[in-house]
């Protein structure tokens, strides 16, 4: 048995890195897994390649595109979104890719709840339509979710080594459309900043943009201002702050309850910590 984690986000999506990281994990306990990216239109394989690299200290067991799993393997999304997009985007893909998809999700599939496609969600499901289907859900971040407790982590085990080197004293995520739009309402008042983003036309080429992947992210500035103005499940950048002890502004509506004050407020995840979470995923692979 090989366990498929399946991909179909856009490499600068916190989603592609608690995949590969799970997908490191469990080959580092003798669990034979593998990280297939199927990419989103608009990226290429090398985007992926070069933000897996610049995040951990080695990259192995990464297929991309085409892949054909055995019957008996499990197919592992690490949010509900990884399905839905799949779907949504199939029009986009190409007939391998897209045959890929079917073969990977046809098979038994555990899958970590989200909410960000509610309505199409179960219409991707149908649409692929598995064998079974094992839910794990973060219920500190939807209390209303299905499946066994199971909080998404970071593996700091196998981060390269950050060195600082501060270019600019605030960090913004602007990685889509509506978090760049959020970020201009506020952005005169942090002169000295970055905003990590991709390049598209909702820029602004008036601030310092800086285009995933970035090199030696996490060390080039001082503090995150965290503006996201709509649901995150799992931020990662405050958690890897906490790690390095930078400070975070928390700059969003306090009364939205979703992964930013649950993340805000979690403990940065020990090796211990880690373990013993990912435990709760490996008795599913086991079933």
């Amino acid at each position: 048995m090989l366990i498929n984690i399946v991909c179909t986000s856009k490499p600068g999506d916190g989603l592609l890195h608690y995949s590969y990281e799970h997908c490191s994990y469990l080959n580092s306990i003798g669990l034979k897994s593998r990280l297939v990216i199927i990419t989103h239109k608009g990226f290429n394989k090398e985007d992926y390649i070069n933000s897996i690299k610049e995040c951990y200290i080695k990259y192995e067991n990464v297929i991309f595109d085409e892949y054909t799993p055995m019957l008996n393997d499990i197919t592992l999304i690490m949010g509900r979104s990884m399905l839905t997009l799949a779907y949504l985007n199939k029009d986009h893909y190409s007939t391998d890719q897209l045959l890929s998809l079917r073969l990977l999700f046809k098979n038994n599939l555990i899958s970590v709840y989200s909410e960000n496609h509610t309505k199409e969600y179960p219409i991707a499901l149908k649409y692929f339509n598995p064998k079974k289907v094992f839910d794990l859900c973060d219920y500190d971040v939807y209390p209303n979710g299905v499946g066994k407790h199971f909080e998404k982590m970071i593996n700091f085990e196998i981060y390269k080594p950050i060195k600082q080197d501060i270019q600019f004293d605030y960090l913004f995520l602007g990685t889509n459309k509506i978090y760049y739009k959020e970020i201009e309402k506020v952005i005169k008042n942090y002169k000295s900043h970055g905003i990590i983003t991709y390049d598209e036309n909702y820029i602004n080429k008036n601030y310092n943009n800086i285009f995933v992947p970035v090199k030696n992210l996490l060390g080039i500035f001082n503090t995150y201002v965290y503006t996201k103005s709509y649901f995150d499940p799992a931020p990662r950048i405050i958690q890897e702050c906490k790690w390095l002890g930078k400070k975070v502004i928390y700059l969003r509506d306090k009364n939205i309850q979703d992964g930013g004050p649950v993340y805000f407020n979690r403990p940065v995840p020990t090796e211990q910590m880690y373990k013993d979470n990912i435990n709760i995923l490996i008795k599913e692979l086991k079933l």
